[in-house]
């Protein structure tokens, strides 16, 4: 059971839509008043602005977890567990950004809620690596948009479709759809009738060796040095302007960004072109040894 505000808290899925209703009472918050509660937060550690913070934002905690309806769980956890990432977001939001508390909290009750799904799903089902989680998620969401809920495999045609789709290989797509529609079995069950030696020991270690994953780590270290580096290479504006429009899952408008620097979205989505070809030409000149800062920025 997790608790926002006093009074207020959820439990049983029957105390579900009076929470639901509750929560429409707490008031949106101006930018003003969010930036002046978010100051008075960071520098004095305010409680009375936290709370305001938080019970703001709690629609939007309800609205994203809707979205995670169909894992079986119960909404009240799902909903609980955004609690605890967004306030988590509260405490670390810093109003000097520019960005909207709403945009910045997003992410955070995101990751709560998907973290208590893949812990609350059996471990034989799930894998535990970045990509297989990622495709946990978007497998199901897919499946959904194509009306293929149904248990057991797919055809091939969706297999390819859905592969293609997100990015990733067939195979991957016909094992996570088997592990999802699969009931649980325990480990230690006999392989036989005659209890001659159990399921556990046929398992396969899948997990990257230590070269494996060194390599790769290298290789996405050098990757950052190089973002790092051509980031660098833009002015301030360019940088986050980039930065909000190219490297976000979910990239700001240009209607806000033309707000917030007090141009057109035409000049914005300029600024957008040319910081990226700067980006590029930046990156290629570092592949190529054209750029002295390399070195540098590599170490």
């Amino acid at each position: 059971m997790a608790t926002v505000a006093p009074g207020l808290s959820i439990g049983p899925e029957s105390n579900l839509t009076r929470y639901l209703q509750n929560i429409r009472k707490f008031p949106m918050l101006a930018p003003e008043e969010e930036y002046t509660l978010a100051q008075r937060l960071r520098d004095s550690g305010d409680s009375e602005a936290a709370h305001r913070l938080v019970t703001s934002h709690l629609r939007l905690v309800a609205k994203i977890a809707m979205g995670y309806r169909g894992y079986g769980l119960p909404m009240g956890e799902v909903i609980s567990e955004g609690n605890v990432g967004l306030m988590q977001a509260v405490k670390r939001f810093d109003p000097e950004r520019g960005f909207r508390l709403a945009t910045y909290a997003m992410w955070w009750i995101r990751a709560a809620i998907q973290e208590y799904i893949l812990h609350s799903w059996s471990l034989v089902k799930m894998g535990t690596t970045a990509a297989q989680k990622k495709l946990f998620f978007n497998l199901r969401k897919m499946k959904g948009q194509l009306q293929l809920m149904d248990e057991g495999d797919m055809h091939p045609d969706k297999v390819t479709q859905i592969a293609t789709k997100l990015g990733v290989p067939e195979q991957d797509v016909i094992n996570m759809n088997r592990r999802l529609s699969s009931p649980d079995h325990s480990l230690n069950a006999p392989v036989r009738m005659d209890g001659d030696g159990e399921w556990q020991d046929w398992l396969v270690d899948e997990s990257d060796d230590q070269e494996t994953t060194l390599a790769e780590s290298q290789e996405m270290g050098q990757r950052r040095a190089l973002l790092s580096g051509a980031l660098k290479s833009l002015n301030e504006r360019e940088r986050h302007i980039l930065t909000q429009r190219r490297l976000r899952d979910d990239p700001v408008t240009l209607e806000d960004l033309s707000q917030h620097y007090g141009i057109s979205r035409e000049r914005v989505r300029q600024i957008e072109v040319r910081a990226f070809e700067k980006l590029q030409k930046w990156m290629h000149g570092a592949m190529t040894g054209a750029a002295p800062a390399v070195a540098a920025v590599a170490c």
